[in-house]
């Protein structure tokens, strides 16, 4: 039985340009990404990411 992911608050479409992502399949490219590294220290990389996102002047959506 493989590892079963709960989605969460964020993930790398979120943090990697969520509006120059159109393309499905690089947002499902993108999941497996999270997937096949997932470990706790990338769950931070991703919040820490997150954050600075969020506090960026450039975090509009555009």
């Amino acid at each position: 039985m493989g590892r079963r992911l709960r989605p969460g608050l964020t993930g790398e479409w979120q943090v990697n340009g969520r509006s120059r992502v159109i393309d499905f399949e690089d947002v499902i490219r993108l999941d497996l990404r999270y997937q096949q590294n997932w470990s706790f220290r990338y769950d931070l990389k991703l919040i820490l990411q997150t954050l600075a996102v969020i506090f960026s002047k450039r975090s509009g959506a555009s």
